[in-house]
C-alpha cells in the first residue's frame, strides 16, 4: 500500500515539473470590462480596443505590405477599410495567434468584380510569429493585407476579444 502511495506522489511530482518546463502558454485569460468594438486607424497605425466608449487598450500596428489606400482585390497588398466584424480565430497561426476578419463582405465581392478579379480573404489580426519577426524591424508593414502586433500583444486581445465583435477600420 505504502508503495502504490508512493508511485502516484511520484507521478504527480513529474506532471508538474513536466508542465512546468513547458514554459508559459499563450492562452491568457481575460476578466476585465468586454471588449464591444475594435477601431483602427491606418494612417495613425494604431488600434483601439473599446468598452462601450471607452478605450480600454491601444496598440501600435503592423498594416499590408501597401498600407495606403482600401483593399479591392486579391493580392494588392492593401488593409481593407470598412465596418466587419471577427469571424473566427486560429490558435495554431503562423503568426503565433490570430482572430479572423470578416473580410469580404458582399460590397467588395462588387468592387473585385468591377476589376475582374477575386476580393481575396483571410484577413486576420495576427502576431508576428518567426517570420514577422525576422521582417519588422524599420518596416512594420510586412502582411498581405493584415493587422499586426507583437505576439505578446496579440496573446492579450484573443483573450479579450470575442468573436462577432465589430471591427472598424478606417483610412
Amino acid at each position: 500500500m505504502r508503495t502504490t502511495a508512493l508511485l502516484k506522489i511520484a507521478a504527480l511530482g513529474m506532471i508538474a515539473l513536466l508542465a512546468a518546463c513547458g514554459g508559459p502558454s499563450k492562452f491568457k485569460t481575460y476578466s476585465g470590462p468586454p471588449v464591444t468594438q475594435i477601431v483602427v486607424d491606418k494612417s495613425e497605425r494604431k488600434m483601439w480596443l473599446l468598452s462601450g466608449s471607452t478605450a480600454i487598450k491601444q496598440y501600435d500596428i503592423g498594416l499590408g505590405n501597401e498600407p495606403v489606400g482600401d483593399k479591392f482585390i486579391e493580392g494588392d497588398g492593401k488593409t481593407p477599410e470598412g465596418n466587419y466584424f471577427i469571424d473566427r480565430r486560429n490558435p495554431n497561426s503562423q503568426y503565433h495567434l490570430s482572430i479572423g476578419v470578416s473580410y469580404p463582405d458582399p460590397r467588395d465581392v462588387v468592387e473585385a468584380a468591377a476589376f475582374g478579379r477575386p476580393p481575396g480573404g483571410d484577413i486576420f489580426i495576427h502576431g508576428r510569429g518567426p517570420e514577422g519577426n525576422a521582417k519588422v524591424g524599420s518596416n512594420w508593414d510586412w502582411t498581405a493585407g493584415c493587422i499586426t502586433i507583437s505576439d505578446d500583444e496579440i496573446e492579450d486581445v484573443y483573450a479579450m476579444v470575442r468573436d462577432g465583435t465589430p471591427i472598424q477600420i478606417n483610412p
